[in-house]
């Protein structure tokens, strides 16, 4: 009994530390996520294959903007917050969903963890908050306080579609 306890101390502390560790992923230096009540401003933005309308965007820092995302096109799209550096990380991670089977060209299929070497069930899952996946004919919302920040881009990382230019400006100031 006496090094039971201790043990259970110690595994409560190290599942407390990676708590801590997925919540610091999950900070951004432009900004973070938001109710849709906060918000102080709509933009409708429309993902097309393969593009974004409108290409460029302006926001103020401490702006709450609430994204209306609407898929006109035939393909799977995602609307990501980030810098180039983000985007070219995410676009690794969106390239193993898909060929685990999670991602399809046009929506969600089955998730095989164990194609990606997470055969305990963990692992991925597209659920950053300054993303969000929008099948076609669907709509979607992502709601972002921005603070000041440079380089900032909203793109797709599903495999190909930045490099085809479906990438668009975000411009804080």
């Amino acid at each position: 009994m006496a090094l039971r306890t201790p043990l259970i101390l110690a595994g409560c502390l190290l599942a407390l530390s990676f708590d801590a560790t997925a919540d610091a992923a999950h900070t951004f230096a432009f900004g973070q996520p938001a109710p849709a009540s906060k918000a102080t401003r709509t933009v409708e933005v429309v993902l097309q294959d393969i593009s974004f309308a409108p290409k460029s965007l302006d926001v103020k820092a401490g702006e709450t903007v609430r994204f209306v995302l609407v898929n006109k096109g035939r393909l799977l799209h995602e609307f990501n917050l980030g810098d180039a550096a983000m985007h070219a990380e995410h676009q690794k991670e969106m390239l193993q969903m898909q060929a685990s089977g999670m991602l399809t060209a046009t929506g969600m299929g089955k998730m095989d963890h164990s194609a990606m070497g997470h055969g305990d069930g963990a692992g991925m899952q597209h659920d950053d908050p300054n993303s969000v996946l929008v099948e076609p004919g669907k709509t979607a919302e992502l709601t972002w306080t921005f603070s000041k920040a440079t380089g900032l881009e909203f793109a797709c990382n599903l495999p190909g579609h930045y490099q085809a230019g479906m990438v668009g400006k975000l411009n804080v100031d």
